[in-house]
């Protein structure tokens, strides 16, 4: 009972790959690294914005980044209905 040597691992990989199929794997890693993808954007974004407060040009063009126009999408709203 001590610990698992190598072949227990492959062993245990190979059966993993029985079950799921290669497909599936590949597509739940592509998925984790696009999670880990945004969240490290995410951080970097984080990262960002308290700099913004010191500098008002990078403040601006933050806001600018992230402001929503009201009037285009009121306008889009009222043509629809």
């Amino acid at each position: 009972m001590g610990s698992l040597s190598i072949w227990h691992w492959l062993i245990v990989l190979v059966i993993v790959m029985m079950v799921f199929g290669t497909k599936k794997l590949r597509n739940m890693g592509s998925d984790l690294g696009g999670a880990v993808k945004g969240f490290k954007d995410g951080m970097k974004e984080g990262e960002a914005a308290p700099a913004a407060k010191d500098d008002p040009a990078a403040a601006k063009e933050l806001r600018d980044s992230t402001t929503i126009d009201v009037q285009a999408k009121d306008a889009s709203n009222h043509k629809q209905g």
